[in-house]
């Protein structure tokens, strides 16, 4: 076969799987569904949140790893490699159960991600709404809690402070000693004075109370934290990784204000900025000034058109 025909069977070759293609995209076409539409969408989505999952953590070094052994195990196959193919088999096999064991962290945080949207936000599983009274004392706790921050920063005396939000923290409580007090700068300059048995530890407010101090943290596996950073900002950013929970920390060697929330540290922050921070996030916001004031036109609308019935019954009496 000469050069022309080799190049005239490609050609032939070519348009055939073209069109053969065309053919399989018009039968899929012809078959869709919105629920196929839907489909993609979700798959589409879950995939997403997944790489972004992945490249957050430390899983994404994993990751390399797991593919790695997808591609032995595939080479091992082909090349009959019967030995390397039977030991990455039987490493595969109980692969989900390393990557559940490996991955909690992850997991765990996912899922509380999941529960905490609005789309699951069924009654019996939320909080009860803070009522106006919960909100003045949050504000009030909020206003201590950075005064204390403010006077310990100037004093370089080390603190962690954990406020505890939809994530439920009774097993971080555990750890340490229950004190169920009221927040007020003394009590706060006491327990982080140095030389106190429970200034090693973190004091969990709940409900604008502090619930407990003294209690132990989990450490953030984060490798990029900076190294002049100890102890508190790595069991701040690790307690922010598995839950909700913020948590304001005063380093002992610089007195630098930080706050940890969704595993990111805010550093160096004044008494103002970390104010505006903690009403942000803790003091839930009032209805909106546009619903009420939407509201009030709806009402004076129903109004107007009441009376003008109430005319057109008169004159119709009359």
């Amino acid at each position: 076969m000469g050069l022309a025909e080799s190049w005239s069977a490609f050609i032939r070759a070519m348009n055939t799987g073209f069109w053969s293609f065309l053919e399989d995209v018009g039968n899929v076409l012809r078959d869709f569904k919105p629920a196929d539409l839907l489909d993609i969408v979700v798959v589409a989505f879950l995939t997403y949140e997944l790489i972004v999952l992945v490249r957050q953590t430390r899983a994404a070094q994993l990751v390399k790893g797991i593919l790695i052994l997808f591609v032995a195990s595939f080479l091992s196959d082909l090349w009959a490699m019967r030995t390397l193919s039977y030991v990455l088999q039987k490493i595969l096999q109980f692969g989900v159960l390393a990557l559940v064991v490996v991955f909690q962290p992850e997991i765990r945080r996912a899922l509380e991600q999941v529960g905490r949207t609005n789309i699951f936000a069924i009654s019996i599983f939320k909080g009860k709404t803070p009522d106006e009274q919960l909100r003045e004392r949050w504000k009030t706790a909020i206003a201590t809690v950075c005064d204390a921050a403010e006077q310990m920063s100037d004093s370089r005396t080390g603190a962690l402070i954990v406020f505890e939000r939809r994530s439920n923290l009774s097993e971080i409580i555990k750890t340490g000693t229950v004190l169920n007090a009221d927040i007020n700068v003394e009590a706060i300059g006491t327990i982080f004075y140095e030389g106190t048995p429970l200034h090693d530890g973190a004091v969990v407010v709940r409900d604008a109370r502090i619930k407990a101090a003294g209690c132990v943290l989990p450490l953030s596996a984060n490798q990029d934290i900076s190294k002049d950073m100890g102890t508190r900002h790595r069991a701040a950013l690790g307690m922010s990784e598995n839950s909700d929970a913020l948590c304001v920390v005063v380093s002992e060697e610089t007195g630098i204000i930080s706050m940890a929330k969704n595993g990111v540290l805010i550093r160096r922050l004044d008494r103002q900025n970390l104010y505006n921070l903690l009403q942000m996030e803790l003091i839930p916001d009032p209805p909106a000034e546009e619903e009420r004031r939407t509201q009030r036109v709806l009402n004076r609308l129903r109004g107007k058109k009441a009376k003008e019935v109430s005319v057109d019954g008169d004159k119709k009496a009359e």
